[in-house]
């Protein structure tokens, strides 16, 4: 079929775009056993389907399919595709690593040998991540000479991806010195990175490099000491570079560096000096091995701290709550009772709802709304258990952690105990009484 009546090119050339990509087949594998035709006749395709859409006035990036296992195979044919895709008049030929098997040696030696047939600027690369290696190989394209990459945000692809460019752009901008045209918006990375999650309905990886709430966050004491006095001793960058920022974490390896840089992010000064210090730590490592994980409970954490200063403030006292669940007939109800004493003041509320949690909250905030009208404003957002001990079976330890937030900010507390309805009421207390504290 000529080029000119091709629908795929026909409808390509309807999309009014200024630039368009073809794929054509580089391997003979696939030229023989998928296409089923000759060497000269893809060679001839190639050639006609690039020259038809340059002649309608667009520009075209040639992806070449296959190659470097198609040049592995052989070099020379390979390399010819690459001709007919040159005569025809792309402006680019894209080697592509479509099965993602290739190392980055073989990517590198083999990219350079099309750059030095056919110069930097018409060579580009496009790399998948089945092996783990898609940055790599990527950069190793680029290091080779090409000067194009392909890739994904957030690496999203077909089976485990493609090269991923929230980690490819800070790579070639900050390590190997290339200009492009997004460099002076690099600090923004990182919310486009999260922009894309949200896209697509995914969960942001915590461990993503560069831009993922972990990559520059530091949990040792030893760690978070050097840390503050140098931070390049580290971190690779600086975070800020790509949107990012130092977090420090807290855990049973936490000594005095890593809990006063950790209270200072949440504003409360605390020396390291201080004789409360060792009270705090102990107290930190025992609700630790309990089960209290305070690395992402900020709140909690920031409560602990305030304790131990004698910073914390006593909203209500709690006296006792229970929680009673019903099935009538098809529904289920729960029923929570709380007694709390506020201000000197008894007080005993009762709620219902779906489930105990919700009966709990409503009860809670009922007993407290007259002291305190600005939990009005408070929402539970999230809700997350993990059951610890699991070879306890129904008696293991069980964590909570509770996301609120109140419009404008948000936070987390979370809570331990043998009993889930135990747990998630820390939680929530706990998430009540950081609401009253922030006013």
């Amino acid at each position: 079929m000529a080029a000119a009546k091709d629908p795929q090119l026909k409808t390509l050339l309807e999309s009014e775009m200024p630039v368009v990509t073809i794929v054509g087949k580089t391997w003979l594998l696939h030229v023989r056993e998928i296409l089923r035709t000759t060497p000269e006749e893809n060679l001839v395709m190639i050639e006609d389907s690039v020259r038809h859409l340059v002649a309608e006035g667009r520009e075209v990036i040639y992806d070449a399919e296959h190659f470097f296992d198609g040049y592995l195979e052989n070099p020379d044919y390979a390399l010819r595709t690459l001709e007919a895709a040159a005569r025809g008049g792309a402006s680019n030929l894209s080697l592509c690593e479509t099965n993602g098997g290739r190392l980055v040696s073989e990517v590198g030696r083999i990219t350079a040998a099309a750059v030095s047939r056919f110069g930097g600027k018409m060579v580009g690369v496009h790399c998948h991540n089945d092996s783990g290696l898609g940055v790599a190989v990527s950069l190793a394209g680029i290091e080779a000479g090409a000067g194009l990459v392909q890739g994904t945000m957030n690496g999203y692809g077909e089976r485990v991806g493609n090269g991923n460019l929230v980690s490819i752009l800070p790579n070639l901008i900050l390590k190997m010195g290339r200009t492009a045209h997004c460099a002076p918006h690099l600090a923004e990375l990182r919310d486009l990175s999260l922009f894309f999650d949200e896209l697509a309905n995914l969960r942001p990886d915590p461990k993503a490099p560069f831009v993922g709430q972990s990559a520059f966050a530091h949990k040792g004491g030893l760690h978070a000491n050097a840390a503050q006095k140098v931070a390049r001793s580290y971190e690779h960058i600086d975070p800020a570079l790509v949107g990012n920022r130092t977090r420090v974490l807290v855990s049973d390896m936490a000594g005095r560096s890593s809990l006063a840089l950790k209270a200072r992010e949440m504003g409360l000064e605390l020396d390291e000096k201080r004789p409360e210090m060792k009270g705090l730590i102990d107290d930190l490592k025992e609700k630790e091995f309990r089960g209290y994980e305070y690395e992402a409970a900020g709140a909690s954490f920031k409560l602990l701290v305030a304790k131990w200063l004698g910073k914390s403030r006593s909203f209500f006292d709690v006296e006792g709550y229970r929680v009673i669940i019903e099935r009538h007939g098809g529904e289920l109800w729960a029923e929570a009772t709380v007694k709390l004493k506020v201000k000197g003041e008894s007080v005993h509320t009762v709620a219902e709802s779906t489930g105990p949690i919700g009966a709990l909250d409503s009860a809670l905030r009922l007993a407290l709304d007259k002291f305190y009208p600005q939990l009005r404003e408070m929402t539970l957002r999230d809700y997350k258990v993990r059951i610890l001990d699991s070879n306890q079976g129904a008696t293991a330890r069980t964590r909570v952690l509770i996301e609120s937030g109140d419009g404008s900010s948000i936070w987390v507390t979370v809570g331990v105990s043998d009993n889930i309805i135990d747990a998630s009421w820390e939680a929530l207390r706990e998430s009540v009484e950081f609401m009253l504290s922030k006013t």
